[in-house]
């Protein structure tokens, strides 16, 4: 019953973190999220949950097990993963890769991975995600948003809706392939984040990739 009520209040405080982190700049964003995952968090899950020592130790543990980086590291972490998300991108025309300070960005074209008004990945789909599965299980010390974007066609309602599904399709394939579904938060953005005013680029699929500071 611990172990079960752990994992809840675990899941709980990524998603308060995501919520927080999605009100600020994207460099704020790496910084308060990386700030508050970590050996630190986890032991005051222990202390909320049990109130006791045995129930500090498994909430550190957790904090642990995520793999907090030291301030010095995170640079040369995130230079490698960017390395290796390009290298697994390279032959790809849907797909993009930016960075803003430690923070990266991973951003795929909506009719690469869905066809129109759907939320179901296409083949193609599920080969991309499995090559970025593959980059985020060798860098687990970080933590990743999925957000859906759609175009300002149909309402704002329906569009937030299939956003949230597409997103949630992505964070699935991603924990299809390996990646723990705890540092996965998938998000429906709807049409409230156009970058265009095209409205097949503003059809996208964003992974936001955090490093996991030290607490």
């Amino acid at each position: 019953m611990k172990k079960n009520l752990l994992t809840v209040m675990f899941i709980a405080v990524l998603v308060s973190l995501f919520s927080c982190t999605a009100m600020q700049s994207q460099q704020g964003q790496g910084t308060a999220v990386g700030a508050g995952v970590g050996a630190g968090v986890g032991a005051a899950l222990g202390q909320v949950i049990g109130g006791d020592t045995e129930a500090t130790l498994i909430g550190a543990g957790i904090g642990a097990a995520l793999g907090g980086l030291a301030g010095n590291q995170i640079g040369r972490y995130m230079d490698n993963q960017e390395q290796d998300l390009r290298s697994a991108i390279a032959t790809s025309e849907s797909a993009s890769i930016s960075r803003d300070q430690d923070v990266l960005r991973a951003t795929f074209k909506g009719e690469a991975f869905f066809e129109y008004d759907k939320s179901t990945l296409l083949p193609g789909a599920q080969a991309e995600l499995r090559r970025i599965a593959d980059i985020m299980n060798k860098y687990p010390q970080t933590i990743i948003e999925v957000g859906g974007h759609t175009d300002t066609r149909g309402s704002d309602e329906y569009n937030l809706r299939l956003s949230e599904q597409r997103a949630q399709a992505v964070k699935n394939e991603l924990i299809r392939n390996g990646v723990l579904e705890q540092r996965i938060k998938a998000v429906g953005y709807g049409e409230s984040r156009p970058i265009s005013s095209d409205h097949a680029m503003n059809r996208r699929v964003e992974i936001t990739i955090i490093p996991i500071r030290q607490g």
